[in-house]
Parts: structure tokens; sequence; C-alpha cells
């Protein structure tokens, strides 16, 4: 029996093709599935697909497994059907995001933003900057992408700790954020976007975090409280980078394009050179392990 795979790109189609016992088959989104498609048990929606897929469901009475391409679950998470496994593509992006927390963190630590417009003024501002050296990091989110940075981080001579949901060997828990946030100089956010972690950081987060420090958002907009961030940007008691807004895309008068102490990108972390290649190579193993019979590795439970 073949496998029947949805995929909306043609790279999908190529990659599982190699896979034994698999039958990739082309979609566009958002036009009627090729009839070709309509008994497929495992569906790859779009990168970083931001609409309901519900409709698409309807269409596939056969459909046990929604393996997705970004490692964030939070549009598919209570919309998948019934029954239908969740699976995320955990460990395709986490490299390319821990390196733009790194990056992020150097800019600021070295002024390249203040030197970048020095350089535009034709000014020579010579001045001595900070280091990430010595540095404490605060690393909330101890999954693929926690645990990505904290190995980056390591040969910098920064000092990494990581925080998920429970405390267990190696990592701390949530509930020892309060004490925590007041010891590091940088706080780094790679959780999941959960109704638990929802403006996890608010005005409380924030103001528990030493002056000067630096909050790294890398996860989704809405974990943080973009209006108690603005008033300690404002205020200069804090510095912050984002890769993530809420709102996103950010509107054009929007407060943060203006606000003092902020590195902004729009949403590119993860989005680099074979980003799309590394993802499906997560696939494919996930789709091997399912034809195989067994459970994908990246299954969701629950929020997570």
């Amino acid at each position: 029996m073949t496998l029947i795979v949805l995929v909306p790109d043609d790279l999908g189609v190529q990659v599982l093709s190699r896979v034994d016992g698999v039958r990739p088959v082309r979609y566009t989104p958002g036009q009627p599935l090729p009839s070709e498609g309509l008994g497929a048990e495992v569906l790859v929606p779009k990168f970083l697909a931001g609409t309901d897929p519900g409709e698409v469901f309807a269409q596939l009475p056969d459909l046990k497994l929604v393996q997705l391409l970004s490692a964030g679950a939070e549009n598919f998470i209570g919309r998948v059907p019934e029954g239908v496994m969740l699976s995320t593509c955990r460990g395709a992006h986490g490299g390319s995001t821990a390196e733009w927390a790194i990056g992020a963190l150097l800019a600021i630590y070295r002024d390249f933003l203040v030197f970048e417009r020095a350089r535009a003024e034709g000014r020579w501002d010579y001045h001595l900057t900070d280091t990430l050296q010595g540095k404490k990091v605060l690393i909330v989110g101890a999954g693929d992408l926690g645990e990505q940075l904290r190995r980056r981080l390591e040969p910098f001579d920064a000092t990494a700790v990581l925080v998920g949901r429970t405390a267990r060997d190696g990592v701390h828990g949530v509930d020892e954020l309060p004490a925590l946030l007041p010891q590091f100089d940088a706080v780094v956010v790679f959780t999941p976007m959960t109704e638990q972690t929802r403006h996890l950081v608010d005005a409380g987060f924030l103001a528990a975090m030493k002056d000067n420090a630096i909050l790294v958002n890398g996860a989704r907009g809405p974990v943080v409280d973009t209006d108690a961030l603005l008033a300690e940007l404002t205020s200069g008691r804090l510095r912050a980078a984002l890769d993530v807004t809420d709102p996103e895309p950010l509107p054009a008068d929007h407060p943060l394009w203006t606000a003092p102490g902020l590195l902004l990108t729009p949403h590119v972390a993860g989005s680099c050179t074979g980003h799309t290649e590394r993802a499906y190579a997560v696939v494919a193993s996930e789709v091997t392990r399912y034809v195989a019979g067994e459970r994908p590795r990246n299954l969701v439970n629950g929020s997570y």
C-alpha cells in the first residue's frame, strides 16, 4: 500500500519521493485539492501558514497526520480534527534562530547599530563597547532552540542557564523565574506560543530584570506584553531585540519603530539559506517513522 502525502511545493515532492512507500502529491494552498490527493493520510501545510486549514481538513477523510514545516504549532493546535496527529518541525530551525539571537546580542553589546549610524553621518565615533564575554544569559525555553543557543553561547565565554515548564536535571522550572531574573544580564525567550505563555513577559517579569539587561524575543510576539516592554524601553532601563512583535507585522505608526534601545527584525530568525531543505529533512524523517508504524518524534501533546 502506498501512502499519499500532500505537500505544498516541488521540493517536498522531490524529498518525499525518496521515502519508500510514499507518494507525494503537490497541492497549491488556497486552491482545490488535486483529485489524486484526496486519499492522503499526511498533510504538510505551507511554511508559516497563518490561515485556518479547516477547509482542507474537510476534504481529507483519511487524514491521520499533519506534519508542519515550522517549529511553532499555534496556528494548528485545537484546529486539527479529532484523532489526527500533529507533528512539528522541531530540529530544523533551532540552529538558525540561535544564530540570530547570538547576532542580536553581539550587535547590541558591541554597539554595531551605533557605529552604523555614525558611518551614515560620516562620523568617526571611537569608543569602548560592552562585550558578550562574561555575561549571564537566561534562556526561557529548554527545547531545541534553547539547547542550540546554550551551545553557541559557551564559546563566547558567556554563561547560559535554561528554564523549562518544569524543573529537571540541568533545567530550572518556570516557577523559579522571579528569583532568577534579577541575576542575569540578558533573557532570551524561546517558548512555544500557548495560552499559558501569552504575556509571560509582562510588567512584573520585566520589572524583575536587572537594570540595563537585554530582553531577546525569538518566540512569538504575544509572549511579550508590548505595552509593558515599551514602558521599559522608553524609560531607558532595559534594552531589547525582537524578531517577532505583537501585532505582526507592525503598523507603520506603531511606537516600537522609534523605541530607544531596540533592535528589530521582521520575523527572519529562521529564514535563511537552506531553511526549507532542513525542514524537509525533518519531515522526511517523521514520515518515515509513520510509514514504519511508529509515532513521529515531534508530536504535539496538548499545547506543546
